[in-house]
C-alpha cells in the first residue's frame, strides 16, 4: 500500500514513508534508553502496548532481558499485520516474545491486573474519551504497575498559534487529534485514579540539549508520562 493510503495520520505527521522509517530506525529507539536511564524504569514481565500501529515500541521492549512477553495491540489490524514484521526485522526485535492482536483501547479484552506495564507512543491525544482509556489501562495493570506514555503533543505555555484554530485545521484535514495542555493531561490521569509523574524529554546532545532544556514547557513541551497504579 502507498504510505498515505496505509495510514493518513502517519502521512500527516511524517510527510513521507522515508521520514517515518528514519525516525523508527534512528530517533525512536532513543526513548528506550531515556526511559530506562533518565526515568529509571525497569521494564519486566508482561507488557501491553496500546495503539501500537507498526509496533516499533513493542519491538524495542522485546529486546530487554527482563521482559517476558509483549502484546502489541491496535484498533486496526492492518499496520500490525502488514508493517510490523518489517519493523521487527529492522529493529532486530525478539519476535518470540511479541503477540500482535487487534484491540480497542477504550475496552480492553484482558483480565484485571494482567500486565506489569502498559505503554503507548503518540496515542492518548487520539482517544475519544481519554479518561475511559486511562481507566482501562489502570484496570489491566497489576497493583504497583506503571503506565508509560511518550510522544504526546503537549500544548506549550507560550504559543503564537491559536489552539482552537490549529484544532480545526486538523479536523478539516481528517486527522483525529486533540490538543491538550499539561494541566489538562494531569487532570485526566487524576480522574482515572493514577498517580502521575511527568518527566521532561530531551534526547539531544551538546548545545542543543541545553537549548531544549531552557525552552521545554515554554515554546515547546515534550514530556514522558509515568502513571503509577497504586498498590
Amino acid at each position: 500500500l502507498a504510505f498515505r493510503e496505509m495510514d493518513g495520520h502517519l502521512a500527516t505527521e511524517f510527510g513521507s514513508e522515508e521520514e517515518w522509517l528514519r525516525c523508527i530506525r534512528e530517533d525512536f529507539p532513543k526513548f528506550t534508553g531515556f526511559l530506562t536511564g533518565r526515568c529509571k524504569l525497569r521494564f519486566h514481565g508482561r507488557i501491553l502496548e496500546i495503539g501500537a500501529g507498526a509496533a516499533w515500541f513493542s519491538a524495542e521492549l522485546s529486546k530487554l532481558p527482563e521482559v517476558q512477553e509483549v502484546f502489541a495491540t491496535d484498533f486496526s489490524p492492518r499496520l500490525l499485520k502488514e508493517q510490523a514484521p518489517r519493523i521487527f526485522t529492522m529493529l532486530k526485535a525478539d519476535g518470540r516474545k511479541i503477540t500482535r492482536m487487534p484491540a480497542d483501547f477504550h475496552a480492553l479484552d484482558f483480565p484485571d491486573g494482567h500486565f506489569d506495564f502498559v505503554v503507548c507512543s503518540a496515542v492518548l491525544h487520539h482517544a475519544v474519551d481519554m479518561v475511559r482509556l486511562l481507566r482501562e489501562a489502570r484496570r489491566v495493570l497489576k497493583p504497583g504497575g506503571t503506565f508509560v506514555a511518550i510522544r504526546e503533543p503537549v500544548w506549550p505555555l507560550v504559543n503564537f498559534k491559536s489552539r482552537s484554530a490549529t484544532q480545526q485545521k486538523l479536523i478539516a484535514a481528517g486527522v483525529n487529534e486533540h490538543l491538550y495542555a499539561l494541566a489538562e493531561y494531569r487532570k485526566f490521569f487524576t480522574e482515572a485514579g493514577f498517580k502521575l509523574e511527568t518527566v521532561r524529554v530531551n534526547l539531544a546532545t551538546g548545545l542543543k540539549f541545553l537549548f531544549n532544556e531552557a525552552v521545554n514547557g515554554l515554546t515547546h513541551a515534550r514530556y514522558a508520562f509515568l502513571a503509577h497504579n497504586p498498590k
